[in-house]
């Protein structure tokens, strides 16, 4: 046969009562209902918004901090709209023709024809600084060695575009790309290009 084994002593549960929840009323505010706060314990005045403030008269508390009004005599400079649509895809499409190149599968000739003529020769050859960081062979590879991770775009001005794009590289190193493009005759030009 088997003996039961005593377990470990356990105390015997006791059970005290809970203290009340409910708030007071206003004539139930003596000692007795609501005990002095502790040592180490946040006092709680439920009844200050109904005492007056023994420091400081009304008027000077409220003399104390002015409330601010807003000035007349100056312009509100109004919040600037939100990038058009046709704006935000030209700038996608013109970051997504960099990769391209940075990455060759483009050439770069093929994105002369978005740049400003009067730039093209300096961004040109940053889209090629670029090229030669990125060092992604001039043939098609089964994965892109660049690719863009986030990009934000905003509209300065009608008509003109910048964007700020993150691009991330082989072994897990991090670009920035930021540009403008501006809308000329028809066509959205870039005519400023920095790839940091």
């Amino acid at each position: 046969m088997s003996e039961a084994r005593p377990g470990p002593s356990r105390p015997p549960v006791r059970l005290r009562p809970v203290p009340p929840i409910d708030p007071p009323y206003a004539d139930e505010t003596d000692e007795a209902y609501w005990p002095a706060p502790t040592h180490g314990q946040l006092a709680l005045d439920l009844f200050a918004s109904t005492r007056p403030d023994p420091v400081r008269p009304p008027e000077r508390r409220a003399a104390l901090r002015p409330v601010p009004s807003r000035s007349t005599t100056h312009p509100v400079t109004p919040i600037p709209p939100a990038t058009a649509p046709e704006a935000t895809r030209a700038a996608h499409r013109f970051v997504g023709s960099c990769l391209e190149v940075v990455n060759g599968y483009r050439s770069p000739a093929q994105v002369r024809a978005v740049l400003d003529p009067a730039r093209a020769s300096d961004l040109l050859t940053e889209l090629a600084r670029a090229s030669g960081r990125a060092a992604a062979p001039r043939r098609r590879v089964g994965r892109p060695v660049v690719r863009l991770l986030r990009m934000r775009v905003c509209e300065p001005r009608e008509a003109a575009v910048e964007a700020a794009a993150v691009l991330t590289g082989a072994g897990g190193q991090s670009w920035a790309m930021a540009l403008r493009l501006e809308h000329r005759r028809g066509r959205w030009l870039c005519t400023a290009l920095h790839v940091l």
